[in-house]
């Protein structure tokens, strides 16, 4: 177990991962496969299995075990692998399946915060709950997730703090989508080998020059090398042109991305000729012609902005 996700000196993507499913809906390990390699390819520092992406609700537990199973033997020890360990009810129950998540081998086992105290609760029951996490899993290094469902629960600054302190906690995916929070967690919580990697990608480049340790977003199930890029270049004073271009792509078709997903990052990969079926077991919508249009549209774009950069696509 490495106790860090990346070098403390470097920038980091780490994927929230998709599930491949075949039409039928059951899980694709193939293409699972196939999926790891090319988030290698491009560049991922790490790895995140059995998120919201990898529509962990709509996995059963066993199915949960296996992709992440799948993902750190594909991986090899390439890259390190966090996945989610919590998924409601009494904290001696999410504490067992935390150990389950451990003895597959990932590096830490995230904590969707959402999930330790009811919406109505304080925040002094959430830390109680945290700390009753944290004394049942033994050594286990884990880290926190601002998952939208079952509702989204912001870590304060302070609370992030605290816990960073226990030296439990070396992951933190950062959802406040407030650039000010995000300096003020990078400013109270440190400690050696944590890392917060935002998810808002409107203020990708100003996040990574605050101190993020990298970025964790739906964006790099397009292309992730663009998130690799904008990490190893964000600071690239001989790209500041090409970095403004980047951040402005990322501006403008943010909508596109999240409407329908992850039907859509699906249907983006096939136009990159990656061979992945649209399927997918959380109920998202509908993924309608006109949808369909605006993702060609994406793509279209991508395309004229990868060849400006020069990236490498896998």
């Amino acid at each position: 177990m490495t106790n860090t996700i990346v070098k403390t000196t470097s920038k980091g993507f780490i994927p929230v991962m998709l599930t491949p499913f075949t039409d039928s809906g059951a899980i694709d390990f193939d293409t699972l496969t196939r999926l790891t390699e090319f988030y290698l390819e491009a560049g991922a520092a790490g790895l995140f299995a059995n998120c919201l992406s990898s529509e962990m609700f709509e996995l059963t537990e066993a199915e949960r075990l296996a992709i992440i199973a799948h993902v750190i033997k594909t991986t090899n020890g390439a890259v390190p692998v966090v996945a989610t360990g919590t998924f409601g009810g009494p904290i001696q129950q999410q504490a067992d399946f935390v150990k389950r998540v451990n003895d597959k081998g990932t590096d830490a086992v995230i904590l969707i915060t959402g999930l330790l105290a009811d919406e109505t609760d304080s925040d002094d029951v959430f830390n109680e709950r945290v700390y009753q996490l944290l004394d049942q899993t033994d050594s286990i290094p884990v880290g926190f997730y601002e998952c939208p469902v079952p509702y989204k629960r912001l870590l304060s600054p302070r609370q992030l703090q605290q816990f960073v302190a226990t030296g439990r906690v070396i992951y933190h995916k950062d959802t406040c989508l407030d650039l000010q929070q995000i300096r003020e967690k990078l400013r109270l919580a440190s400690g050696p080998g944590f890392g917060l990697y935002d998810a808002y990608m409107v203020h990708a480049v100003e996040s990574l020059k605050a101190g993020s340790a990298g970025l964790s977003c739906i964006q790099g199930n397009y292309f992730p090398e663009l998130i690799v890029w904008i990490c190893q270049n964000y600071d690239n004073a001989d790209q500041q042109e090409e970095v403004a271009m980047v951040q402005q792509f990322l501006v403008d078709h943010m909508d596109v991305m999240h409407n329908v997903y992850p039907i859509v990052s699906k249907y983006f990969l096939q136009l990159r000729g990656f061979d992945i079926s649209t399927f997918t077991r959380r109920n998202v919508g509908t993924f309608t012609p006109d949808i369909a249009k605006q993702v060609d549209g994406l793509f279209a774009a991508y395309t004229r902005l990868q060849e400006q950069l020069a990236l490498r696509v896998a």
